[in-house]
């Protein structure tokens, strides 16, 4: 019995060190108006470093003359 409740803790305890270590949700950026992809991200590497966000994932781009989306940045 002794065992069981030792492992339960080392497993807690890794769960729980785990977690500290996964990024953190900032927010979300909006940008539009670029002309191409590389513009457009450039326009959220900005916004992620005048938050000061350490990395920042892109999970929406739309349009044809002007693209606009989103992106999540992360602590």
């Amino acid at each position: 019995m002794n065992i069981i409740k030792k492992f339960a803790a080392v497993v807690a305890l890794g769960l729980v060190s785990f977690g500290s270590f996964a990024a953190q949700d900032m927010g979300t950026v909006q940008v539009s108006g670029a002309e191409t992809l590389s513009a457009f991200e450039a326009q959220v590497a900005a916004k992620a470093e005048a938050a000061g966000a350490s990395s920042y994932k892109i999970v929406s781009v739309a349009g044809n003359d002007q693209l606009r989306g989103t992106a999540i940045l992360y602590k």
